[in-house]
């Protein structure tokens, strides 16, 4: 058995023997770099209540050189790709230890989603969203905490019905009245959507923002 297996191997072992951390790593199919690791959203966060699931892949110079990991489960933060899951991370990167572990670095993702670097961002329109109104991003990253990982949603809307209508407005973190506003002028509501929301048109960025501009951004 080669020194990387071993090694993985007996990360697998610990992290399933660690009942406290909440931190689960299993594999995919058979091969053993290959895992898929979950963790528990950070308490007294928008992703508070989901299992957020990482796809992990083990190089051949492990652990020497670093795990790569994207998010499976969609979520909203300014550090994760809303598209492909992708994160920016130092340690996933030039700030990689051996000594890091697979159970320390999911715990180090669970740490990203506590503390967001907007201004080092994976996803520039999320960072904005997050830089502009913070109470409307939360907002947003909870509910795609709800539909995309399992969370319970907005407190003031829990326990009215155990179905979830996905809602594209709130998903891409806009306000309705503004969305059917343009609508009527005779656009299609999708088209509308992502206009919106590469205008960033959120929060006090609002008042910045023509409706002149809008109508051009979605005659594009």
């Amino acid at each position: 058995m080669d020194a990387r297996l071993r090694r993985v191997n007996k990360e697998i072992a610990d992290c399933k023997n660690d009942k406290t951390s909440q931190i689960k790593i299993e594999l995919i199919d058979e091969s053993p770099f290959h895992l898929k690791g979950s963790f528990p959203g950070p308490e007294g966060t928008p992703y508070e209540g989901g299992n957020f699931e990482v796809d992990i892949v083990i190089p051949e110079s492990y652990p020497f050189q670093p795990v790569k990991m994207k998010f499976i489960t969609k979520v909203y933060h300014p550090n994760v790709s809303s598209a492909s899951g992708a994160i920016c991370l130092d340690i996933l990167k030039d700030a990689w230890s051996p000594v890091l572990t697979l159970k320390s670095t999911l715990i180090s993702l669970q740490s990203l989603l506590c503390s967001p670097e907007p201004n080092d961002p994976q996803d520039a329109e999320v960072a904005k969203h997050y830089m502009t109104s913070k109470s409307s991003f939360d907002d947003t990253a909870t509910y795609w905490t709800q539909i995309y990982a399992g969370g319970p949603g907005p407190k003031d809307k829990r326990n009215k019905g155990s179905g979830v209508d996905r809602d594209e407005v709130a998903i891409a973190g806009l306000d309705k009245a503004h969305v059917d506003r343009f609508e009527q002028l005779g656009f299609q509501r999708s088209k509308v959507i992502d206009a919106l929301r590469r205008l960033n048109y959120r929060g006090p960025n609002i008042a910045q923002i023509s409706d002149d501009r809008v109508v051009e951004e979605l005659l594009k």
